[in-house]
């Protein structure tokens, strides 16, 4: 791999991926409209590479900004490198489609450029009736274990 003038890895197979990337990560207690305005301006400002997940949960204002930059001219949408990543209560082989078209349909994109593993340890959430999790099983190095008492968001975890 080299850095092209650009700023830019070239892979093996032609395709570039922009070295410097803007992580779009919002915390909860920061309002969903400032990782919008904040992917604005990160676009604005040169950002080419948008790194972004679905448990985030800010698929929609991230799109939205995109979308926005786009539509003043600012950037094509082939100039955005935009990363997304499965979750880990999506690593069963039928179910990693539904995450990647559930974050397609939230950007409204029509593709992502870069779809990786968010994080190699897969999850089994356990839903409430009210929506909430209230429990985890996750398998690590083969060994089941369960943290039923836990009710946080798989974010957290």
């Amino acid at each position: 791999m080299e850095l092209d003038k650009d700023l830019c890895i070239k892979m093996n197979d032609g395709n570039k991926i922009p070295a410097l990337g803007f992580g779009t990560y919002c915390p909860d207690d920061v309002q969903k409209s400032k990782c919008e305005e904040a992917t604005k301006v990160a676009i604005e400002v040169g950002f080419r590479h948008i790194d972004g997940a679905f448990v985030y949960g800010i698929e929609e204002e991230v799109g939205r900004a995109v979308h926005e930059k786009i539509a003043d001219g600012t950037v094509k949408r082939e100039d955005i490198f935009y990363t997304g990543k499965l979750w880990n209560t999506f690593h069963r082989p039928e179910l990693v489609r539904s995450c990647l078209e559930q974050s397609l349909k939230k950007l409204k994109f029509d593709y992502l450029d870069l779809f990786i593993i968010h994080n190699p340890m897969s999850l089994k959430a356990f839903i409430s009736v009210q929506g909430r999790i209230i429990g985890l099983e996750w398998t690590l190095r083969g060994h089941l274990v369960q943290s039923p008492a836990l009710v946080a968001r798989p974010s957290i975890i």
